[in-house]
């Protein structure tokens, strides 16, 4: 039985994060065609390479997602919710860092973060609603196996 009220807890999280992160790497270096990985920021569209940087982003923060599915899902089923396809991507450092578990719709909202960080608004928010979609989505598939 769920425990609906448990503390947050990544470890399922950060194993299954890093699986993704390490085939999200190998369809960037073939994308890069050179030995250097090839990615779009999700946020600025700039094109990050490796070397650059970037760091793997959950668009939705893994706590905001474990919160909301705690009362239904086990820690390891909303691992798999945290880290489907449409709620990571990469960004570069210092946004990730700057917005850190913030929502991204809030983070957007904080004076200057747009112009410091140089956001195309309409990407962020594209990116923050496929994120959304991709969450219910998995959460569906989830509990349809229950």
């Amino acid at each position: 039985m769920l425990n609906p009220t448990r503390p947050y807890h990544r470890t399922e999280i950060d194993l299954l994060f890093t699986k993704v992160k390490a085939q999200m790497q190998k369809e960037a270096l073939v994308r890069g065609d050179d030995g250097r990985a090839l990615y779009t920021d999700c946020y600025t569209g700039k094109t990050l390479r490796g070397g650059d940087r970037y760091d793997y982003e959950h668009i939705r923060s893994s706590e905001a997602v474990f919160m909301a599915y705690r009362d239904r899902l086990t820690n390891a089923e909303i691992a798999e919710v945290v880290n489907c396809p449409e709620n990571v991507s990469v960004t570069v450092r210092s946004i990730n860092q700057s917005k850190g578990k913030m929502r991204l719709e809030d983070w957007l909202d904080r004076s200057n973060n747009i112009s410091d960080h140089g956001i195309n608004v309409n990407l962020a928010k594209n990116a923050a609603a496929n994120a959304d979609k991709g969450i219910q989505k998995k959460v569906k598939e989830i509990m349809s196996r229950k």
